[in-house]
């Protein structure tokens, strides 16, 4: 029977990854009942805990209970974006009355933590913490509604809920973390709670390590620090304290700067992001080093095991009809959303992600004449696929997310799917023949769907951003857009120029590539399946947070 008061996981740890850690995030893209995700940060958390719990780590994941989760993403009557919130019921967390308080605006909160078993999904164990109690007054209890609630005293509230009420967990269980890890600087109130239980700074550094996962300071969070210390987020420190300890002197405390300056070590999340973090932070004195682990997915769960099957023992027809039985499904899913039934014949776009200006969903759409050539291409035919999930008060994303929907009205070969969480993703990336991903370079710090588009059976096509210029080698295991000089191009000429080569890569090689040589295609395919499987897994990558991260001195 497991002790909650002198927890320890409930498995031997493996030699390796003895270390006791803590990981702290926001968001845990788990499995798809368990709905306490938006997009890439959860997708990334929810790999890294099946793999920890693969390689039997030494390891608890920390994060909140989502009452209504991200948001339920439905539609008007017009077929545009609806937003709902709907409470979510989950009776396979685990209820072990673990329950304390924590200090918010100066006033005690009660939090209750609830246990995700590592049985129930193959995962590391996870504790998803809740301030929705009766205990709690109304605006207490409205903390842990919303994922990323758009009230900045919500999110502030939130940040010390995950960061002080994680550390305050760790020590009401008696698990004693050796490595407190803050996935993205959303926790980092942590700092202050360990700042007061150990009384130095050298205490907590040496225990302290960050990931960070945005290549650009202004997506870095900054609140304003008199609202952050009226919301108790520095633990009762005194001001003149905090700012010494942070070297933070303005009006606005930015959490990551802050993050780099307490953490032992921190890490960009693929080679090209730690060279853009490292410039971006290096202006700043009093920072850790940035390394990188590239990010990477959970083969056991997101691979389809039968295409692999069939490209291991060479079977041709076994492999070209697993990954037609594989769209013909997902075409199903498809058309009851949208009343469009597609081919498993064709060659089939999917450009399906969380929705962010940055992320350019409409790129493809925007050259109108080469767009209506493309689509009514009798020689070569063509399906478009698009999915997302936009912030639900990003109100430009709804705009595009909106404009396709209602673009894919004209046309019988482009659909808009909604509900875009690990099921539906799953399914999309076995209905692509190309997964499309147009990010404007170097906005993007890792992307990880193509990776799990890869393991199954989908060709990346891709700006150079994140994690593809360690991945594709053009022609032979997907294709990239070859950079320009960005540096020096305004945001209008680098869309254009992406633009143009998208459809001189997607006209010249990928059509003519599939439909007249689909030897080679396939063969673009396999390599693509077989170079993710072993460079882009989440074991490398765990493996890797416990040696290069946790265990480095």
């Amino acid at each position: 029977m497991t002790s909650f008061t002198n927890y320890k996981v409930p498995y031997t740890p493996d030699e390796r990854y003895t270390k006791r850690v803590a990981y702290f995030s926001m968001e845990f893209a788990i499995h798809q009942p368990l709905k306490i995700y938006s997009g890439g940060l959860g997708f990334l958390a929810g790999s890294h805990m099946r793999s920890a719990y693969e390689l039997k780590q030494n390891l608890v994941g920390i994060g909140i209970l989502w009452k209504y989760g991200y948001y339920d993403q439905a539609r008007n009557q017009d077929q545009t974006l609806q937003v709902q919130w709907n409470e979510k019921i989950y009776n396979f967390l685990e209820d072990h009355n673990i329950k304390f308080q924590i200090n918010i605006h100066d006033h005690p909160v009660w939090v209750k933590a609830y246990y995700l078993n590592p049985d129930t999904f193959k995962s590391a164990p996870i504790f998803l913490l809740s301030t929705d109690l009766p205990e709690n007054d109304y605006i207490s209890q409205t903390i842990t509604h919303r994922l990323y609630d758009a009230n900045v005293a919500t999110k502030v509230a939130q940040f010390i809920l995950l960061g002080v009420g994680g550390a305050k967990l760790m020590d009401e269980l008696g698990f004693d973390p050796q490595v407190y890890h803050l996935n993205e600087a959303h926790g980092f109130s942590a700092a202050f709670y360990l700042y007061k239980k150990f009384g130095n700074k050298e205490d907590v550094r040496k225990r302290l390590v960050f990931t960070t996962h945005t290549p650009e300071e202004a997506g870095n969070e900054k609140h304003d620090i008199y609202l952050c210390q009226k919301m108790s987020y520095f633990c009762g420190i005194p001001l003149d304290e905090v700012r010494k300890l942070t070297g933070i002197y303005d009006d606005q405390f930015n959490h990551s700067l802050a993050a780099l300056r307490f953490a032992r070590l921190a890490n960009g999340v693929s080679e090209l992001h730690g060279h853009v973090s490292r410039a971006m932070w290096g202006k700043y004195e009093g920072i850790c080093s940035i390394i990188h682990i590239t990010n990477s997915q959970n083969f056991r769960y997101w691979a389809d095991k039968q295409l692999y099957y069939a490209a291991e023992e060479n079977n041709e027809d076994n492999f070209i009809d697993r990954k037609w039985f594989l769209k013909k499904r997902s075409f199903d899913a498809v058309a009851d959303q949208t009343g469009k039934l597609f081919d498993p014949n064709v060659l089939t776009i999917v450009w399906a992600r969380r929705f962010a200006g940055y992320k350019r969903a409409d790129l493809i759409t925007r050259d109108k004449q080469r767009f209506e050539a493309l689509l009514s291409n009798q020689k070569y035919p063509v399906q478009i696929i698009w999915a997302g999930k936009p912030y639900p008060v990003d109100y430009p994303a709804i705009s595009d997310f909106n404009y396709l929907v209602n673009l894919s009205k004209n046309y019988r070969n482009v659909a808009v799917c909604i509900g875009y969480e690990l099921s539906l993703s799953k399914r999309l990336k076995q209905a692509a023949d190309i997964w499309l991903n147009n990010p404007r370079v170097p906005r993007e710090a890792s992307g990880t769907s193509g990776m799990t588009a890869a393991m199954n059976g989908a060709v990346n096509f891709s700006t150079d951003d994140g994690w593809i210029p360690e991945f594709i080698h053009n022609g032979h295991n997907g294709f990239v857009i070859p950079k320009a000089d960005y540096a020096n191009m305004s945001v209008h000429d680098q869309d254009e120029y992406d633009l143009r080569k998208l459809y001189e890569i997607l006209e010249g090689d990928i059509l003519p590539l599939y439909y007249e040589r689909p030897d080679l295609w396939r063969q673009i395919m396999k390599n693509g399946m077989k170079d993710v499987r072993f460079r882009f897994e989440s074991g490398r990558m765990a493996d890797e947070y416990y040696r290069l991260l946790y265990n480095a001195i």
